[in-house]
């Protein structure tokens, strides 16, 4: 897998996810840098950290932890079957 189409896989993903019901479309700032910061990440908890301070930073509204953990490991999950394909 590309890493541009591993990046269209987690843009998907997180466009999907629509944390506070804005609708999917409300988030392509967010999106991005999460993708960018998915780049330097491979644990899902430092990810979710950078997840959840993205989000609340551009809406002033928190994220559950949890939910950040959640979708960390679908994002990294993705990049490590990215990496793993020959």
């Amino acid at each position: 897998m590309e890493n541009i189409e591993m990046n269209q896989k987690c843009v998907h993903i997180l466009q999907n996810w629509d944390p506070f019901g804005f609708g999917i479309n409300s988030y392509d700032t967010e999106t991005a840098d999460v993708v960018a910061a998915l780049q330097g990440i491979d644990d899902p908890t430092e990810l979710a950290k950078v997840i959840q301070k993205v989000y609340e930073y551009s809406f002033e509204q928190w994220i559950p932890f949890e939910r950040c953990v959640a979708i960390a490991y679908k994002l990294i999950a993705v990049k490590f079957e990215a990496k793993c394909i020959i």
